[in-house]
């Protein structure tokens, strides 16, 4: 079984793949800078950042795995609580 996971529950949108042996497969994770000059995370910032970013970050974590979509078996998100305001 070869699990992606993506993970944007804060400021970092990120993705990792790996394997059923739990080799860990790739690993891009991707920082945002905008939100230095406020002093920490500003929801709607991040948010909208994820938006632009998840779909790059995750076609980079398969390409580092040398791997396509479909052959993931299984997708695992963070669910919550996340940005309030977000």
């Amino acid at each position: 079984m070869v699990i992606l996971g993506i993970e944007t529950s804060c400021d970092e949108t990120s993705a990792a793949v790996l394997a059923a042996d739990g080799d860990l497969l790739s690993n891009v994770v991707l920082s945002q800078q905008d939100h230095a000059p406020y002093g920490g995370v500003v929801p709607e910032l991040a948010s909208r950042a994820h938006i632009s970013t998840v779909g790059p970050v995750v076609e980079q974590a398969l390409a580092a795995a040398r791997l396509e979509l479909d052959t993931i078996d299984a997708i695992a998100v963070t669910h919550g609580p996340g940005l309030v305001g977000s």
